[in-house]
């Protein structure tokens, strides 16, 4: 039997993911009180497919680098269990953010939570923390962290998931990790919505890559679904130990071709090329760099960087047999379906 969570304390819920996290607490906990901590308040603009009533959802505003904001949720919230998924979005957070949100943010969450006596911790980390620019393949749970990574966001998740492996205590705080691998769902302001303003943008008809390089995806709704399993086990004491310290890697368990996933959500968008233009990955770096520098001239964000040829060329799927077990996780939306509410969700929003 799997434990009751009367309170939960989501840290970033009125994010992407975190709208995710309202949904799937209120949809699987029944009679659970949902807080949220975020520096901004709930959106007006959840539309549709997000269901929870708002006005049952407590908000704090704060700074999670603030000991007295964060202590002032929990104490008020009188949470069991924490859910902290704030981070700053990967392309648009600057270094000293990533490190502000990510590992000082992080840190005070932790040191707080041992303070005031939480149960448990659950922390969204990123499947990136492994990824140098190198393939991986398969890659599971053991899988050394990269000694050098390609961008700071993946690199400060790296430590904070540190921090909160090493911050277990089975006899106080029970903490979790879980890497998800590239999110989308509704609420998703990058992946799929950067594939369809490429399509806008007549872009669709260009290859990066012999697109022979698998990558994994994940629904929003499945990575909060996983969050939740690993805090009920973490509730349990007789199970907590099976979590506790432990991370966990979260995918669709469908790994596809990076250009088959885009042109799936291209298709679904009503955009379908004939015909493809090719650019190896070598002229695709270049590529990226000349259009950094150019982008860096005029003072605006380029279109294409060097990391994101690498990304679009780059093998990168994961072996999630250790969520599937433990945890039991099984994702409940697929891929067609993950990409069609992600589109339904687009139009009704951006109408």
């Amino acid at each position: 039997m799997s434990a009751k969570i009367d309170s939960v304390l989501l840290i970033g819920g009125a994010g992407f993911l975190g709208h995710h996290l309202i949904q799937q607490f209120y949809d699987r906990c029944p009679g659970i009180k949902i807080h949220v901590f975020d520096i901004r308040p709930l959106s007006d603009k959840k539309a549709s497919y997000f269901t929870f009533p708002s006005n049952e959802i407590k908000l704090f505003v704060g700074d999670l680098t603030s000991p007295e904001d964060i202590s002032k949720a929990i104490l008020e919230s009188k949470c069991d269990v924490i859910v902290h998924s704030a981070s700053p979005i990967p392309d648009v957070g600057t270094p000293e953010l990533f490190e502000k949100v990510n590992v000082q943010g992080t840190k005070n969450i932790i040191d707080v939570s041992k303070k005031l006596r939480v149960k448990a911790l659950i922390f969204t980390s990123s499947a990136g923390v492994v990824f140098n620019g190198a393939d991986i393949y398969n890659v599971d749970e053991e899988w050394p962290y990269a000694e050098v990574h390609m961008d700071k966001y993946n690199e400060t998740k790296a430590i904070a998931e540190r921090l909160v492996k090493d911050s277990n205590d089975p006899n106080g705080l029970i903490t979790v990790s879980i890497r998800p691998s590239g999110i989308f769902g509704p609420g998703d302001r990058q992946l799929v919505p950067g594939l369809i303003n490429a399509a806008k943008l007549g872009q669709s008809k260009f290859q990066l890559g012999d697109n022979n390089n698998i990558c994994d995806y994940t629904y929003a709704g499945n990575v909060a679904d996983a969050h939740i399993l690993a805090a009920k086990l973490a509730l349990q004491p007789k199970e907590a130990h099976k979590v506790g310290g432990e991370v966990f890697i979260i995918t669709n368990d469908t790994p596809i071709y990076f250009w088959t996933m885009a042109r799936e959500v291209w298709k679904a968008y009503g955009v379908i090329e004939k015909r493809h233009i090719v650019f190896n990955k070598p002229l695709g770096v270049v590529l990226g760099y000349l259009s950094e520098t150019f982008a860096r001239l005029a003072g605006k964000p380029p279109g294409l960087t060097a990391f994101r040829v690498k990304i679009a060329c780059a093998n990168r799927y994961y072996d999630i047999s250790k969520a599937k077990s433990v945890l039991e996780y099984k994702p409940a939306v697929d891929l067609e379906t993950g990409i069609k509410l992600t589109l339904d969700w687009l139009k009704e929003v951006d109408m």
